[in-house]
């Protein structure tokens, strides 16, 4: 496993322990984009997004020592965006997710859908 591929997990397991919903991982990195992998996810309401991404980001710190080059989108927590360099983290509400559909703006690159956690 690359250090980019345990990124990806860490960052999958730190969305989980707050039950971030219908996580998918798209993988680019058969593309020629300007990150290796996309890690989306929904939360049900604004404190819920930020409780999912900041539990993700305190479980990447703690496993991974790594911090991210930037986040953004916390005030409004409609869509938050976390820079590690090689991945990007997104953490929508249901409607921004829809209407941004990240999953499939590179419909070249690979999905892999994650089962929520019950």
């Amino acid at each position: 496993m690359t250090e980019t591929d345990i990124l990806v997990n860490r960052i999958k397991e730190g969305l989980q322990e707050k039950k971030g919903r219908s996580i998918v991982i798209v993988d680019m990195t058969a593309l020629e984009a300007f990150c290796s992998y996309f890690v989306i996810c929904e939360g049900t309401s604004n404190t819920h997004i930020n409780a999912v991404t900041d539990a993700a980001l305190d479980y990447v710190r703690k496993t991974t020592g790594l911090k991210p080059l930037a986040v953004d989108g916390l005030n409004n927590a409609t869509w938050v965006a976390v820079d590690f360099g090689d991945v990007m983290m997104h953490v929508f509400d249901q409607t921004s997710r829809q209407y941004y559909n990240l999953e499939h703006l590179w419909s070249d690159a690979k999905l892999t859908v994650i089962p929520d956690l019950v």
